[in-house]
This record gives C-alpha cells, structure tokens and sequence, in this order.
C-alpha cells in the first residue's frame, strides 16, 4: 500500500482513470471538478471502446488493457456493457478490398470476412441492396458513456474511498497546492487531467505544444421497439478513412480518392459515419470533425443531414425519431501522437490529448503512466 496522497483535477473519463490507477495503489485520492457532474467530451460519445482502431504494437496493447479492465470495473459497478463487436461495410469493391487487407495484415486479431448473407445474419439493421460484404471484429466494448461516467465516482467512492469534490474550479497549482478561490487542498502528486480546458491552468505550457481542439456533432435515435437490437455496432466505408489502424491496406489510398471525389462535403466537415446502441435500445449517431482552438457552440443542421444521409445508405432501424442532437469538444494532438504527458514541476503532472480514442485508451494508458511512476 500506497500510503501516499494524489490530487486529480478532472472528473472525466482521463481523470477517472488517473484515479483507478493511483487507488487500486493505495493512494488516497481526492478528485476536484469544476463542474456538479462530469458534462464534457467523457459522456458525448459513441461510449465505444475500439481496438480495431489502433495500429498494432503498443497502442493496440493499450486499447486492449482498456478493455478489460472496462469489463472489471463495469462488472463492479453493475453499468451496462456489451461485447458487441463491430461491422464494417462494404457496398463498393474498393472497399471491399480494404477490408481483405486488413484481415489479412492483422491476421492476428479476432476478425471475420462475412459474405453478404453472413453480414445480414449479424445484424438486422444491414442494408442488403449492393452490399458486398463486412469485417467483422469481435473485440468491441460498448458501454453508455453517460451512465459510466456518472457511476465510476460511485464505485471509486464506495470501493477505495476516493473522496469527489463537485463544483470547484481549481485555478492555480503551487505545488504541494492546489487552489479555489480561497480554498486551498494539498497532497502528494497532483493530476491535471482537464481535457480541453487548456485556458485555466498553465496555459503558456499548453501554448507551446501541438495541441487543438475538435468539435463534433452527434445525435441520439429513440429506443426500438420490441427491445430490437442492431447487434454489432456498423460503420459505413467513410469510417475506413479515419482510424490510424486501417492506414496499413495497401489499397487505402484509392479509397481515399474516390471517397473524395463522390463525397467532398463529408471529407471536408471531418464526417464518418457510425452507429452504437447502448442498453436501452437507443442508437447513437455521428459524427463529424472541425479543428480549432475555439468553436461556435451551435451545431450545423446541414452537418447532421450529411451525417444521416450517408447513415441511410447501409442502415435502417425499426424507429427513427431523433431524440436529441449535441456537440462536444475534445483534444487533439496535431503532430500524430496519441496523447500528451507534461511535468510542469516536481510532483505535477499533466494527462491530456487522447483525441477521440480517450474512452479507448484512458484506462489503459493510465494504468500504464502510474504503474512506471
């Protein structure tokens, strides 16, 4: 046991993690969020946990790491999960060929070739129509985003003693310190893990890296009825461009140009288009991507309609009413890393820049940050 103390500035899924990690050392930690609960990029995703997209080696190993250890704490804290696997589609022969690469260079993974008819038998919200086929991966993890990130304070709570400190904006770090207004917390080691709240702490620090921010947009389709589900979640051959994983198929490249030939407003607004379902039986939908340092908090109902126009062509759902539209902010690297460690003084670290693979990578990478010290 630990017997030493650890502040984490943060109360999303970085944060959490960060957390996990330093209890299950015997640390006594204490979390301190500006906000009453955690409202950020942590519970406006897909709530995917995606080994498919990570290149093989030690990104792929973390992916994994996450995985499991996603199995145990959702196991604990009774939140709903689901192995449900992925399916990515082919309706053109340019993508189909993709998907042959990719089964064939990472032979090592549990994917599956499925003929059309074996796509269709997986799930019901399939398009038939040109359909050519699908790789099919069963190493996905879905969990709803925002129950799991309401409950793991209950369980870190409950199970380490992990005090959380709700609505405290914690504004300058003067090691051993920490400080809100004219409340002040000290401990051990302190964690930034602030995601894209760049402007409050250090932000000269944050100035200098190679950092952005990426807005997306995302809808939510009501419950199906009769308790239907979709089975694995489905991505259509958009998505094919946008995960580090896939830059490996040889033929990619020839994708890419038709892709952007046929569809320039998607390839210019960031969209690929995916959808989950959580245990509920409602469909998460999306997304898109716009990079910059600071966005407009409106969504672009036009982005939406790109987002659904493309849905429409490989999938069809018993209910269709959208139910709730949003937009989220996260960080992301420019430089091609896969996340940000800083130390700003002895005893201070910063946790930051998982991009959009933060419900991916989070509790792996940071199982793995703690445990090296």
């Amino acid at each position: 046991m630990s017997g030493r103390s650890a502040i984490v500035i943060g109360a999303g899924i970085v944060g959490l993690a960060t957390t996990r990690a330093l209890a299950v050392r015997g640390y006594k930690v204490t979390v301190i969020e500006r906000e009453q609960r955690a409202v950020g990029a942590s519970v406006r995703n897909f709530g995917m946990v995606w080994p498919i997209g990570q290149p093989a080696g030690l990104a792929y190993e973390t992916a994994q790491l996450s995985r499991s250890l996603w199995k145990q704490i959702c196991t604990e804290a009774d939140i709903w999960h689901e192995e449900a696997g992925s399916l990515h589609l082919a309706y053109e022969k340019d993508e189909w060929k993709v998907l042959e690469e990719l089964s064939e260079i990472y032979r090592g993974r549990k994917y599956q070739l499925l003929s059309a008819d074996a796509v269709l038998q997986r799930s019901p919200a399939v398009k038939p129509g040109k359909l050519i086929g699908g790789l099919y991966s069963q190493e996905e993890l879905i969990v709803d985003p925002r129950e799991a990130i309401r409950k793991i304070p209950e369980w870190l709570s409950a199970k380490f003693d992990v005090q959380f400190i709700w609505g405290k904006a914690i504004t300058q770090v003067e090691y051993p310190l920490v400080r809100s207004g004219n409340e002040t917390w000290n401990a051990d080691e302190i964690y930034i893990c602030t995601g894209a709240d760049f402007e409050t702490l250090y932000p000269e620090l944050y100035a200098a890296q190679s950092i952005t921010k990426c807005k997306l947009q995302m809808m939510r389709i009501e419950s199906q009825a009769d308790n239907w589900r979709i089975g694995p979640s489905l991505c259509g051959g958009l998505s094919l461009l946008h995960y580090h994983a896939f830059k490996a198929a040889p033929s990619l490249n020839i994708l890419k140009r038709r892709l952007e030939a046929q569809y320039p407003d998607h390839i210019k607004w960031g969209i690929h288009v995916m959808v989950s379902q959580n245990g509920a039986g409602e469909l998460t939908v999306g997304d898109s991507h716009e990079y910059g340092l600071t966005h407009d908090p409106f969504d672009k109902a036009f982005i939406n309609d790109l987002i659904l126009d493309y849905l429409q062509q490989f999938a069809r759902f018993k209910n269709n009413l959208i139910t709730e539209t949003w937009n989220g902010v996260y960080p992301k690297l420019t430089n091609g890393e896969t996340h940000l460690v800083l130390q700003p003084g002895a005893g201070v670290t910063i946790i930051n820049g998982l991009g959009g693979a933060g419900m991916t990578m989070s509790l792996g990478l940071c199982e793995r940050l703690i445990d090296a010290g």
